[in-house]
């Protein structure tokens, strides 16, 4: 395990990690073969915990290594400044422009569009997860193994409660309890996409690193604030939900500390 554990590996490595990363929406889909019946602030909660871990991500495993890769200091500060704003316009045009549909509350964004109801939720999907396939894929950067499987330990924490709120949704829309949950896995392995690109990019283009980092930082948190707390703020649980936040945000940060 230690042989295969080595910044030789660190592209095997990062593929395997993505993947595992991805496969969590599967497993958070499971219980909906024992019970159908999860109330929205139970779901609020998660989701708010997904958030929590997302942010401290994005903090500690994506920003910090930005400028300390980008030189410290002003520069390394500016690098990361101009690569987060970069992420967070990228996935608000892709958003604008990309038709899709958002299960858990029905709304249809981007351009109109005759595709299935289904392709739609599909496309919203992977809007939201390759930023995070992106994250795990550049927290490999510099070989960094240790950050990287942090990163991709938390977007797996993460993913419990998305997959479980996806499979609720496509119940809710008359989906077969198995067709949900297959569905739900499937959604989740658009993240490998987004590592391997992650990976390819920081490892033959090193000089882009920091700018990466910060790039996959802002994309995350567009999503954190346009998708992922706002869905936890419309059934009347919004504190609940925070402390939901509070928690994912120090398990993270714990984690991100102690394994990083």
């Amino acid at each position: 395990m230690t042989s295969i554990l080595n910044s030789d590996n660190v592209i095997l490595i990062g593929i395997l990690a993505s993947i595992g990363a991805g496969l969590a929406t599967g497993l958070g889909a499971i219980p909906i073969f024992f019970t159908k019946n999860i109330s929205n602030k139970t779901l609020d909660i998660m989701l708010g915990f997904a958030a929590g871990v997302m942010l401290a991500a994005t903090s500690f495993s994506l920003v910090v290594p930005a400028i300390d890769y980008g030189g410290g200091g002003v520069k390394g500060a500016a690098i990361a400044l101009v690569g987060i704003l970069l992420g967070g316009i990228f996935l608000d045009f892709t958003d604008k422009h990309s038709p899709h549909v958002h299960l858990l509350d029905k709304r249809e964004e981007g351009r109109k569009s005759s595709l299935a109801k289904m392709w739609l939720f599909i496309i919203a999907i992977t809007i939201h997860n390759f930023p995070e396939g992106l994250a795990v894929g550049v927290g490999f950067g510099d070989r960094n193994i240790s950050n990287g499987l942090t990163l991709a330990i938390g977007i797996g924490l993460q993913n419990l409660p998305e997959g479980m709120a996806v499979a609720l949704a496509l119940l809710r829309e008359k989906y077969s309890t198995g067709k949900a949950f297959f569905i739900a896995l499937l959604t989740g392995l658009v993240e490998p996409i987004g590592g391997f690109i992650g990976l390819f990019l920081v490892q033959f283009a090193r000089p882009i690193l920091p700018l990466v980092l910060a790039f996959a930082a802002g994309a995350m948190l567009f999503v954190i604030s346009d998708e992922i707390i706002p869905e936890t703020h419309k059934n009347g649980f919004e504190r609940q939900a925070t402390y939901g936040v509070l928690i994912g945000f120090v398990i993270m940060m714990f984690l991100d500390v102690t394994l990083g």
